[in-house]
């Protein structure tokens, strides 16, 4: 079995960068009309948060002020203002985030952002 090799960009990010799993829900969330208004600052997020390396929340919140840190991993970010929310898990060891839920301030308020769990 031959093993795969990998560029240098590569393994430079999956050593020392956050790996986000579920990309492909936030590209299936900018897809919904819905949601396009914010399709440019969630993607913002996502490129800051990929290239960024948090050890434990209070390197996150040094970058996002604005934050809502929810017990030892859950994490809400405000995208485009106020206007939308993202709820993330973070495992800091692993320096992985899990996309959890993503939607309008008013669909926010309907949920308990405690729990509320992924349901792709």
């Amino acid at each position: 079995m031959r093993s795969k090799s990998y560029s240098f960009w590569e393994l430079f990010i999956s050593l020392y960068c956050m790996r986000i799993l579920k990309e492909k829900t936030l590209n299936d969330y900018c897809e919904q009309a819905k949601y396009k208004p914010a399709e440019e600052s969630l993607k913002a997020w996502f490129y800051e948060a990929r290239y960024s390396i948090w050890n434990n929340s209070n390197e996150l919140k040094a970058k996002y002020r604005n934050a809502s840190i929810i017990g030892s991993k859950r994490v809400i970010f405000n995208i485009k203002g106020n206007d939308f929310r993202l709820i993330v898990d973070i495992e800091y060891k692993l320096s992985t985030i899990f996309i959890v839920w993503f939607g309008a301030h008013a669909e926010y308020d309907k949920i308990d952002a405690k729990t509320v769990k992924y349901d792709g």
